[in-house]
């Protein structure tokens, strides 16, 4: 049985730093291509957890289950917004807790035509990835599990969340401290494809985040709706832009933690104060939401408990079910600052 002490050695990092993503210690800073590396290397040399052992699944044949992600988004878009980024670790965690096999790790942009994946034994799709495209890149493909995306309900598992009803729990809490003209800055979703060997596109599709805004904040608050794409840097120039309108709203939703961080920047080079001016609710619930200044109210998405939901649902399948299951994970409202509670409560 491989050892720690050769994943190192093959990872060309210590093994203290094996041991502790081996073991999913979050509180260590490593980059994600060193983590997958080792978790990779740990796969190919069949590495067993002195903690968890392989379960003996309904084959019978005792072996661990492969499995492999394939995500849209870029280690960029990544970086970006970590929402994506969460979702896998959760994945990770529960495959290594688990004993079963992360041996694939694809990213949509390096998927090439006729591409099989006949060694694994099911797939994880992170975000929103045309499911027939995916399949003309990959051939025929069983057992695959949607994170954060639907695709025909009626055949495959998924993982979602309720933007909508999420969303009104943001809007109804600035509502309920009496703000009435409030905005909206968010990003766009889109729906991966492969449109040739050597390229993909995508094509925008509907943010329920925005429809829910547009269906509870009025046809007033219609006017302030702002959309670029999810990252801080769209954040902050969004802000800039709101703030040259007239009658800048009192309040905003914003579609994403990263770019309400993006967001406050730009309200303070304006010399307005959060939330003494403008009061913000953000989306996603990331770590870096608590350190912001202020800190962020926003609605949390368990991320990570999405990932583990996943892997339960594929290694469920693997097991002989064959009803298809749509898992919704629930959000919260966490309150801090940045919404002006301790003002107006």
């Amino acid at each position: 049985m491989a050892t720690i002490k050769e994943i190192a050695l093959q990872a060309k990092v210590s093994s203290t730093t094996v041991s502790r993503v081996l073991n999913h210690d979050q509180s260590l800073s490593v980059a994600p291509e060193t983590r997958q590396r080792i978790l990779d290397i740990a796969a190919r040399l069949g590495y067993k957890s002195t903690r968890r052992r392989r379960e003996v699944y309904a084959s019978g044949s005792g072996e661990s289950p492969r499995i492999g992600i394939v995500v849209c988004q870029s280690q960029e878009e990544e970086l970006n917004d970590p929402y994506f980024y969460s979702i896998r670790q959760g994945i990770e965690s529960e495959c290594f807790e688990r004993g079963a096999f992360i041996t694939k790790f694809i990213q949509l942009s390096s998927i090439r035509s006729n591409q099989p994946v006949g060694d694994v034994d099911g797939l994880i799709v992170i975000g929103r990835i045309n499911f027939a495209g995916l399949q003309q890149c990959m051939g025929a493909l069983n057992n695959v599990v949607y994170i954060n995306h639907t695709d025909n309900e009626e055949l495959r598992d998924s993982v979602v969340v309720d933007f909508e009803k999420a969303t009104g729990r943001a809007l109804n809490h600035l509502k309920s401290l009496g703000y009435t003209r409030i905005g909206y800055i968010g990003g766009r979703e889109k729906e991966h494809f492969r449109i040739s060997d050597q390229e993909t596109s995508a094509i925008e599709i509907e943010d329920k985040r925005l429809t829910a805004f547009l269906e509870m904040a009025g046809s007033d608050n219609a006017k302030h709706i702002y959309i670029g794409e999810y990252s801080m840097q769209q954040g902050y120039e969004l802000m800039k832009k709101a703030l040259l309108e007239k009658n800048v709203p009192e309040a905003f939703f914003i579609a994403s933690d990263s770019m309400a961080i993006g967001a406050l920047r730009a309200l303070r080079e304006s010399g307005l104060k959060v939330p003494e001016d403008v009061a913000i609710v953000s989306f996603n619930g990331i770590e870096a939401s608590e350190f912001a200044n202020p800190p962020l109210t926003t609605v949390k998405v368990h991320t990570e408990e999405m990932g583990r939901t996943g892997v339960k649902l594929l290694l469920d399948r693997l097991k002989g079910r064959e009803l298809p299951l749509k898992v919704t994970v629930p959000s919260e409202l966490i309150i801090r600052e940045s919404c002006g509670f301790s003002k107006r409560s």
